[in-house]
């Protein structure tokens, strides 16, 4: 619950008169930064600890103010915490309740620190945590496709370019190529994580501290790397956000690509896999709607998580140094694309773990629209030795033959085959079905069930492994 109050006293001595309403509202903060609650607190903690260490403050005032701040994070999470609006933020409501509860000490909390540095340091640890939670989801994504390919490593489908059936591929061929996806979405996580992993704490306002804290030891007490070089860079520097919520868009991306797909698969003309009820929605209207709504929002908040992305460039791009008040529109765009792309990485995982494979449309789909026409064309150049662009050729003319004579290629007979090339002989037809299309598909990286079976395997045993 937030309340009001009828002063700031925390920043109010320079000031004759109250904030307007006006201003309050715009400049206040503390409906979307409360969920640095946790980081605030954290850090506030190994901030005490270093001071007294450093002997700035007392001993005494230090085990007051660690004390306190535990306290008021158990009433947080209980829900027994007050917001007020007035105090502008999470951290001046956190350094308020502090003061009401333990008195005096509470005022020698902010001693060597600026809220610009702690802001940095909160975001960066929230923006770890979370980034933790996200790499864990995308390898349950993983794992789950993984799964599923190896169910399906020999289950036949059509393979597509510009939407059109192109040749014969595995299902889970097909959902292994996510897991590729994700795998690199993954690294560019890990990535700018270590990147991030730098100490702002300590830097001040702008320019550092006259008092003779240790960097260092709150560097380790919030398992930081280092402390960050440059304090002018440290609470300005909101890179860190953006190279996550860039990863973060692509991976949304990749997301939103096979969402579509699932679409498509769910849809009459395709009727390739099943999800259950539970997974889809009804229509208002119309009584036999079987919807795949939660396929629809992945998608679409594809769109979403772009736009956080472009907010916090546009924000970022005319910033001079230091810090500036624009900064604070980092927040809810941050918090809302960390807090989507871990939904949508939950809601494909329960899709992918609970579809089920119409196996005998997906096979039927797979031999149509002569999509083992590039295997004829190879056996063409295995075995009678002609010059692929020849082979291109005379398989288009074989092709056009059949769509005239209205059959497929498998049932062309061998003396019309001849016209073409005498040199044709019936072990052509060992080509031209999907199943033995993907069989011969054994180079690396390539369709084959057995080649589709190893690499589900490999990527099972590897994710287990991490």
């Amino acid at each position: 619950m937030v309340k009001k109050t009828s002063k700031n006293k925390m920043w109010g001595g320079r000031f004759s008169s109250e904030p307007s309403k006006l201003l309050q509202n715009v400049n206040s903060s503390i409906d979307f930064d409360y969920k640095l609650f946790d980081d605030d607190v954290e850090a506030s903690i190994a901030h005490a600890q270093m001071l007294a260490n450093c002997k700035i403050i007392s001993k005494k005032d230090s085990v007051s103010i660690i004390a306190g701040l535990k306290r008021i994070r158990i009433q947080f999470n209980k829900g027994k915490f007050s917001l007020d609006k007035e105090l502008e933020d999470i951290h001046m409501n956190i350094e308020s309740k502090l003061h009401k509860d333990i008195g005096e000490p509470a005022k020698r909390l902010h001693t060597g620190r600026s809220r610009n540095d702690q802001v940095a340091t909160d975001l960066r640890l929230y923006v770890r945590k979370k980034n933790s939670e996200i790499i864990g989801q995308i390898s349950s994504l993983q794992m789950t496709l993984a799964e599923k390919a190896e169910e399906n490593y020999k289950t036949l489908m059509p393979g597509f370019t510009h939407m059109q059936t192109a040749q014969p591929i595995t299902m889970g061929h097909h959902l292994l190529a996510y897991v590729e996806m994700l795998s690199r979405d993954k690294g560019r996580i890990i990535d700018c994580t270590k990147r991030l992993n730098e100490n702002p704490l300590g830097s001040g306002a702008i320019s550092g501290t006259s008092f003779p804290i240790n960097r260092k030891m709150t560097t380790k007490a919030l398992g930081f790397n280092n402390p960050m070089r440059n304090s002018l860079d440290a609470v300005s520097s909101r890179d860190f956000v953006l190279e996550t919520m860039s990863s973060i868009a692509i991976c949304s991306v990749h997301l939103s690509r096979f969402a579509e797909e699932i679409v498509l698969w769910l849809s009459d003309g395709f009727n390739f896999i099943e999800l259950p009820d539970d997974l889809t929605t009804g229509s208002s209207i119309m009584p036999q709607k079987k919807n795949p709504d939660l396929a629809e929002l992945v998608r679409g908040k594809s769109g979403r998580l772009i736009g956080s992305l472009i907010t916090m460039l546009v924000v970022i791009k005319g910033l001079p140094l230091a810090y500036s008040k624009d900064l604070q529109e980092d927040k809810e765009p941050t918090f809302d694309a960390l807090d989507n792309i871990i939904m949508c990485l939950q809601a494909m995982t329960a899709m992918v773990q609970s579809m089920k494979p119409n196996i005998k449309n997906m096979s039927e789909a797979a031999s149509n629209q002569f999509s083992t026409a590039t295997d004829l064309a190879d056996w063409l150049v295995q075995e009678l030795d002609m010059p692929f662009r020849s082979a291109h050729k005379v398989t288009g003319e074989i092709v056009k033959h059949c769509i005239t004579e209205n059959m497929t290629l498998d049932k062309i007979d061998i003396d019309n085959l001849k016209k073409f090339d005498k040199r044709i002989n019936e072990d052509i037809y060992n080509v031209l079905s999907a199943e033995k299309s993907v069989n011969r598909k054994k180079s690396e990286g390539g369709t084959s069930p057995r080649n589709v079976k190893k690499a589900a395997n490999d990527w099972i045993k590897r994710l287990k492994n991490e």
